[in-house]
């Protein structure tokens, strides 16, 4: 094999990575949510990452479930974004979609009695957690 299959190789795995990156990028753009929905988002990070570490640890949730709420823990944690946060916008809301979308996903498979029975904030919170995800509001 010669060299220039390897560079050949290397600019086709560049290449495709960043195919797939732009295509995130989009997927992002569209289910970004609207108006004041991302501010609210902002205010309920504290409550939201706690509600992800009890969901997670909840082992009467589908193991799928619980998985994909650590691998979603895990990339909070990391320094390194999808979007660069210097990106006006999307820059900063990269990670409130990626945990509206997940939170939507975990409604789905677990019930939205499962989310609520382990939310650690108000019952307004819980409203505003509601609109931004589009989930429906449960009482009380």
């Amino acid at each position: 094999m010669t060299g220039s299959f390897w560079w050949d190789l290397l600019l086709g795995l560049a290449a495709a990575l960043l195919v797939a990156w732009l295509a995130l990028v989009v997927a992002l753009v569209i289910a970004r949510p609207r108006g004041g929905l991302l501010r609210e988002a902002l205010r309920l990070l504290p409550d939201v990452l706690r509600l992800i570490r009890r969901l997670a640890a909840d082992e009467t949730l589908p193991r799928g479930v619980r998985i994909r709420l650590t691998l979603l823990l895990v990339y909070l944690a990391l320094p390194l974004d999808l979007v660069p946060d210097f990106i006006p916008v999307l820059g900063y809301a990269d990670d409130a979609i990626i945990v509206t979308v997940v939170l939507r996903g975990v409604v789905r498979r677990a019930g939205l009695d499962a989310v609520r029975a382990h939310w650690p904030g108000t019952d307004d919170g819980f409203g505003a957690l509601a609109r931004l995800t589009g989930l429906p509001a449960a009482t009380g």
